[in-house]
C-alpha cells in the first residue's frame, strides 16, 4: 500500500507538526464512554438528542423558516411530549461522572431543578395542546416558551 502522497510530501518539522494537529484533534473529539451500569448518562443523553431532533423542525416553523404542515407539526410536538418526563429518571446521584455535563446543581438545588423539568414538561403539554388547534401565533409562543425552558434549565444546571 503506497502512502498518500500528501503525506509523503511532509519532512522533518511540518510532519512532526501534522502528526501532533491529528492526535490533538483526535484526542479533543473523543469523549469517554458511558460504561457504567445501565448506562444513565448515556441514555439522558440520548434522550436529549431526541428532544432536540424534535423541538428543531418545530422551531424552524415557529420562526417561518419552514411552512406549516398541521399533521407534520401534531406528530412532532405529539413526539416531544412522549419524551420529556423521560430522561430525569437518569439523573440519579451516581450519575456525574463524564460525559455528564450535569452541574452539581442538579443535585444540590434538587427543588429547583424538579420545578425546572416540570415546568418543562408542562411547556411540552401546552405546544400538543396548540398543536391540535390552528392558532399559528398560539403555536409560535408555545414553541418559544419550550425553547425558553430548555435555555434557562441549561443555563443553571448544565455545564456548557
Amino acid at each position: 500500500m503506497q502512502p498518500n502522497p500528501m503525506i509523503r510530501s511532509l519532512r522533518g518539522p511540518a510532519l512532526v507538526l501534522a502528526l501532533l494537529a491529528a492526535v490533538w484533534l483526535a484526542a479533543c473529539s473523543a469523549e469517554p464512554p458511558d460504561d457504567h451500569p445501565g448506562q444513565p448518562v448515556a441514555k439522558r443523553r440520548a434522550l436529549f438528542k431526541q428532544f432536540a431532533k424534535t423541538l428543531e423542525p418545530m422551531g424552524l416553523v415557529a420562526r417561518e423558516r419552514e411552512p406549516y404542515k398541521r399533521e407534520k407539526f401534531l406528530a412532532q410536538a405529539e413526539e416531544l411530549a412522549r419524551l420529556a418526563p423521560q430522561p430525569w429518571t437518569y439523573f440519579t446521584p451516581d450519575a456525574t461522572y463524564p460525559p455528564s455535563r450535569a452541574r452539581p446543581e442538579v443535585w444540590s438545588q434538587a427543588a429547583e431543578f424538579t420545578q425546572a423539568r416540570e415546568q418543562y414538561v408542562a411547556a411540552t403539554q401546552t405546544l400538543l395542546a396548540a398543536a391540535k388547534g390552528d392558532d399559528l401565533d398560539a403555536i409560535r409562543r408555545a414553541v418559544v416558551a419550550v425553547q425558553d425552558n430548555c435555555t434557562s434549565c441549561h443555563k443553571q444546571f448544565r455545564v456548557k
